[in-house]
Formats: C-alpha cells, sequence, structure tokens
C-alpha cells in the first residue's frame, strides 16, 4: 500500500573505533528532507560516546507509538463530530528484560489530555471507546508487541 523511507548516517569520527571508544551519534533523514540528530540513550551508551541531546531510537520509538495514536485518535473524534483544540500526550516507555533476558521496551503509557471545543463534548466512556478504537487502528501498534496502555 505504501513505503516508508528513512536515511540512517553515521561516520567515524576518531581513531578508536576498535578499542570502543568513539560517538555514536549520527542522523536521522526522512522523506521530506528533515534531519534530525540522534543518539544512543546515555543510558544504553554513556557520555562522550552519546549525546543526551540527540534524539536516542527509544525515544523515537515512544514517539511514534504516541503520535500515531493521536493522530487516529483526532480522525476519529473529527468523525464523531467532537471538535478537539489541542492534545498533549506525556508518554512513557518502560524498558524490561524478556523472558530470554534480552532488553525491549515491554510497555509505553500514553497520558494524553485533551480539550475539546464546540458543544459536542465526550464524557469518560465515550473518551475510553475513542482510545481503544485509536489504539485498535493505529498502524504503530499494530505493528508491535509493546503494551500499549492509557494511564490516569
Amino acid at each position: 500500500m505504501s513505503t516508508h523511507k528513512a536515511i540512517v548516517s553515521w561516520i567515524r569520527s576518531g581513531p578508536d573505533f576498535l578499542n570502543g571508544r568513539y560517538s555514536r551519534e549520527h542522523t536521522w533523514t526522512f522523506d521530506g528532507g528533515l534531519t534530525v540528530a540522534a543518539s544512543p540513550s546515555p543510558s544504553v551508551v554513556p557520555e562522550p560516546y552519546s549525546n543526551p541531546a540527540n534524539v536516542d531510537p527509544e525515544e523515537a520509538f515512544v514517539a511514534a507509538v504516541s503520535s500515531c495514536h493521536m493522530l487516529t485518535y483526532l480522525f476519529l473524534a473529527s468523525r464523531q463530530n467532537l471538535q478537539v483544540d489541542s492534545y498533549r500526550d506525556e508518554a512513557v516507555g518502560f524498558m524490561t528484560k524478556n523472558d530470554r533476558g534480552a532488553l525491549w521496551i515491554s510497555e509505553v503509557v500514553l497520558h494524553p489530555r485533551i480539550v475539546y471545543g464546540g458543544e459536542n463534548i465526550p464524557g469518560a466512556a465515550d473518551e475510553d471507546r475513542l482510545h481503544h478504537l485509536s489504539h485498535e487502528q493505529c498502524f504503530i501498534a499494530n505493528s508491535i508487541r509493546t503494551r500499549v496502555s492509557i494511564g490516569k
């Protein structure tokens, strides 16, 4: 149906690659031309070999889950004649070990705060139903094993 591409680029910048003392900073370039500075998380690779100011893959994963959920929610809300004025999510991903002892992001908890305008304001049950439908229809949620939930 569609394809999605990203260019991930890294260039060695020092002489100590074989000793493991090298920067892991790199870039992600997307089809629209945006380039994002990336790095491993300092919780995985210590500074100076990582850069906490850059986006790390785990943060990007959490953001992708949250963004997909939000975009699906906005679409469904508009179809239900609900005017969303703002949507803010402070999503959190939890890294744990799986049954093989490998680290993975086992859960992403979304904390959406939604402000509605207009005359049609949904109740809590309607919001819960929309979040459930959003999760079922989100492309990213349908692509992962990670548990995704809504925090209160």
